[in-house]
């Protein structure tokens, strides 16, 4: 008598217990992440170790050793374009995240060039080691920003941008092109390139959520400027799965908008945000765009702007989202 037996398993938080060994599939691919300690990577380190996966992180300095046999880390300097050369002959794949954080500090002179910098040369880097070191990389898979597209003409909700849409000529459009080209080598060495251009990411364990939800702790919900600006974003764990999508989808490639389907107004993602945290117990207060504008500077423009973006595209390659709404992201991360 032979017993089927099928077991359908979500992983959440992207951990696997280690009494399910023979869950983890043998000989899979290894992983070269930049940016992997930061909060997608560590995101993403975990789905992909719980899928069997080999995971390299490449860091700035020494870090200690993994407890978990399938993450390891290596060096690279992007100041000085050095790179470790075994790590790189180990991987079959290359996942780019590393650039300076966009919203962390003032937009002076000085740290917009961090920003532009930390993102192109590593790009830089990371062809220049294709091209020049052994390597059996098939693919490079990397980050980029909805900042692409610059603001929407209208605060509506509308088909929203699409891939082929020219870049912006604002300060994150430039930098999201420039970001975008540095990279755009990688073909010419016939291996597959693949450009996520991200959208605001939720996530309970930092981002921009984490900075909404500080003043509901006073029982204060903060809706920025009119509100009436639309907010293209993304659940951490679907952005984690679009990554690991683009490794085993071989018909993936070029660039793809990681957003989810339903984009929300600020106004309407506040108060979502506020009903689940605090119920009813919140008061909504409309923070004008001049203490804003005090406030952030030309970074400003970020939190002000509308921008509606379309996820069609990654759709039509089969991925299909956990999280759809913004109700339903929020309702999972804050439990």
């Amino acid at each position: 008598m032979t017993i089927n037996l099928q077991v359908n398993i979500r992983i959440n938080k992207a951990n696997v217990p280690s009494y399910f060994p023979n869950l983890l599939q043998k000989n899979m691919p290894t992983i070269l992440i930049t940016g992997g300690t930061g909060l997608i990577g560590k995101n993403l380190t975990g789905h992909l170790t719980a899928k069997g996966y080999e995971v390299i992180i490449l860091s700035r300095k020494i870090i200690a050793a993994s407890k978990s046999t399938e993450v390891t880390y290596a060096l690279w300097n992007i100041e000085k374009q050095e790179i470790d050369a075994n790590a790189l002959a180990k991987a079959d794949y290359i996942i780019h995240l590393a650039g300076t954080g966009v919203a962390d500090k003032r937009w002076t002179k000085k740290r917009k060039q961090e920003i532009i910098d930390s993102r192109v040369k590593s790009g830089e880097l990371l062809v220049k080691a294709l091209k020049q070191m052994n390597n059996k990389v098939k693919a490079v898979i990397s980050a980029s920003g909805i900042g692409w597209y610059g603001a929407d003409d209208s605060t509506s909700i509308k088909e929203g941008f699409k891939e082929t849409d020219e870049p912006s000529k604002d300060f994150l459009g430039e930098t999201c092109e420039q970001w975008e080209e540095s990279l755009q080598p990688v073909t010419q060495l016939n291996k597959r390139l693949v450009k996520l251009r991200t959208g605001i990411v939720l996530s309970a364990e930092g981002g921009a959520m984490a900075e909404f939800i500080k003043p509901l702790r006073f029982g204060i919900a903060t809706i920025l400027g009119g509100g009436k600006q639309i907010m293209s974003w993304i659940h951490l764990d679907d952005l984690s799965r679009i990554y690991i999508a683009a490794i085993e989808n071989e018909n993936i490639t070029g660039s793809y908008n990681a957003v989810a389907p339903l984009p929300v107004s600020n106004k309407e993602f506040i108060l979502q945000l506020a009903t689940i945290k605090r119920r009813s117990f919140f008061i909504p207060v409309y923070v004008p765009s001049f203490i804003l504008k005090l406030v952030l500077g030309e970074m400003s423009v970020e939190v002000l702007k509308s921008a509606t973006v379309s996820c069609e595209k990654i759709k039509t390659t089969g991925f299909t989202f956990l999280y759809p709404t913004v109700k339903a992201a929020l309702k999972e991360l804050l439990g």
